[in-house]
């Protein structure tokens, strides 16, 4: 009886978890959740969006890398920059593919200003993936990951 009130239990938060609506984010808390120099995390931060076909194809590669370096300091942020009238989509999006990275919607303003913030090379085409560690940018990545391996190479050569 107590087992299957635990199963119950665990079910109930584990779909509260999955159905969280998707937090909306701008470049200034973006950055204080992951530019910290007293942080050794390597934080992987994919721009992407629902709408761009090879930023959906290459979500799985990012969903692959959880998984590999779950016993690592290294943590997968997705920022969505669909509209922020369509967050129901990116919730959709998330919920239908079950993804498990932490998701934000982006709602940084002006492009013109942020993107340049983000990298100064950065033409504003996506995907694009920026690393940081220890309130440091590593390295920034314009398109799209070909393979689970391309983006896995890139995320070791970067963990110290």
């Amino acid at each position: 009886m107590i087992y299957s009130f635990l199963i119950i239990l665990f079910y109930f938060f584990h779909l509260q978890e999955v159905n969280k609506p998707v937090e909306t984010i701008n470049l200034t808390q973006l950055h204080s959740k992951t530019i910290r120099p007293e942080n050794d995390t390597l934080y992987v931060i994919n721009f992407w969006a629902t709408w761009c076909k090879p930023c959906v194809e290459e979500i799985p590669f990012f969903e692959g890398s959880l998984t590999h370096f779950a016993d690592k300091k290294v943590k997968i942020l997705l920022v969505s920059l669909d509209f922020l009238s369509e967050k129901d989509k990116v919730d959709k999006f998330i919920e239908n593919n079950t993804l498990q990275n932490i998701v934000y919607l982006f709602n940084a303003g002006d492009a013109n200003v942020w993107i340049d913030k983000v990298d100064k090379n950065w033409n504003g085409d996506i995907p694009a993936t920026v690393l940081y560690r220890k309130g440091q940018k590593i390295t920034f990545h314009q398109g799209d990951f070909s393979s689970q391996k391309e983006l896995d190479s890139l995320i070791t050569t970067n963990i110290k």
